[in-house]
């Protein structure tokens, strides 16, 4: 009984620190700036190629898993809309060819 009142009032100090939930909140908003980075980074990712398969006029079978599978799906699911949708869905009307073959 004494260890279970002992457990209890260590668990309450620690969650009424201050300094507990400096951690916490500090924790979330680098878990938040991280999220935006990696959303960022994805989306120049993939507008420069999807621009250069389009340019292109056709895209080969790995570049559209890499860039669909790899990096649109993750951005897509991290929150990513916008122009870089715009593009993918350009990019999905694009014809497969392989690499080096003419138009």
């Amino acid at each position: 009984m004494q260890w279970a009142q002992l457990f209890v009032t260590i668990l309450v100090s620690v969650l009424g620190s201050s300094g507990f939930w400096a951690v916490v909140e500090a924790r979330r908003k680098k878990d938040t700036a991280e999220r935006r980075l990696l959303v960022g980074l994805a989306h120049d990712r993939i507008t420069w190629l999807g621009v250069k398969y389009i340019e292109r006029g056709y895209i080969t079978q790995d570049e559209y898993e890499n860039l669909n599978d790899y990096l649109y799906k993750p951005y897509h699911d991290g929150g990513g809309n916008g122009s870089a949708e715009r593009v993918m869905e350009a990019v999905r009307k694009l014809p497969f060819r392989q690499k080096g073959t003419e138009k």
